[in-house]
């Protein structure tokens, strides 16, 4: 089996767990690691594993995530052209998609190596610009389109499927995935939706209004976007990647033809995690 690792390189916690993961890798001779760039650079040992490149066609049957959800999305963004699946270990704090403790790791390559685990297919959201979008333009959990630091609140002007819908007032606007409804979503007061559902959510940022609430459309709505700011400018977020947009930019939000395969194990679930996470049902 291949297996690729990625992590942030810059916390300790991280590089620790990645050693601790090549040394139990090393005890089966059927397999053998890549590694990200990042990791390799960092922990100096460029010559003894191999570079995951990817636009590399060398074969990788899976892809672990060390870290917390951050470090997840940024794995997904490396590996999900190429549908390899994908398996967070959490070195972080609270996170829905690194749920792997490292108490645990050792259990889990097993299961990996036995196939003992099952893979989901979490949508994704894919956004356009007429002109100026330089971030990679799709996300996992969620596109946010947010007023600049410090600036005075904007309208987000939105029609769906080509209908006027609304005028959002206030710091912006979330268009989140159900994977992504547990992250940014959630702390603005958007619901929670089960990974598999085929919706997509919008959830207003300390909106203006007391009459508007977060709404749930079908996955394959689309959705299209203008922002009106007193500074002329705004800020666009793909998961946790950001770029400032001028105010005469048009978006374009839909479903992406890209998902991501998300591995669990076959004792967990979205439900036990929702319940062990956020305190539920004790």
């Amino acid at each position: 089996m291949n297996i690729a690792i990625f992590g942030n390189s810059n916390k300790r916690a991280t590089i620790e767990e990645v050693t601790h993961l090549l040394s139990l890798m090393r005890q089966h001779e059927d397999v053998h690691a890549f590694l990200s760039a990042e990791l390799r650079n960092e922990m100096h040992i460029r010559d003894e594993y191999p570079l995951f490149l990817p636009e590399s066609d060398a074969p990788v049957d899976v892809a672990l995530s060390v870290g917390g959800d951050g470090t997840f999305l940024t794995t997904a963004m490396q590996v999900v052209a190429r549908q390899i699946p994908v398996l967070g270990i959490n070195c972080g704090n609270l996170g829905f998609l690194a749920d792997v403790h490292t108490d645990d790791v050792e259990m889990v390559l097993q299961k990996l190596l036995t196939k003992d685990f099952i893979t989901e297919q979490r949508s994704m959201l894919e956004l356009t610009a007429d002109k100026g979008l330089s971030i990679a333009p799709v996300a996992l959990n969620e596109i946010a389109v947010l007023k600049q630091e410090l600036a005075s609140m904007i309208t987000v002007e939105t029609s769906l499927n080509g209908e006027p819908f609304h005028n959002y007032n206030g710091d912006g606007l979330i268009i989140s995935t159900p994977t992504g409804s547990t992250a940014y979503n959630l702390s603005a007061g958007g619901p929670i939706a089960v990974p598999q559902s085929r919706v997509m959510l919008l959830s207003p940022v300390a909106t203006h209004s007391l009459n508007v609430r977060p709404l749930v459309v079908p996955d394959d709505w689309q959705l299209d976007l203008r922002v009106h700011s007193r500074t002329g400018a705004f800020l666009i977020s793909v998961d946790g990647r950001s770029q400032r947009l001028t105010d005469d930019v048009t978006l374009h939000i839909e479903r992406s033809a890209y998902s991501l395969s998300l591995i669990r194990m076959t004792d967990d679930s979205f439900i036990h995690s929702l319940k062990t996470k956020l305190n539920w049902g004790i």
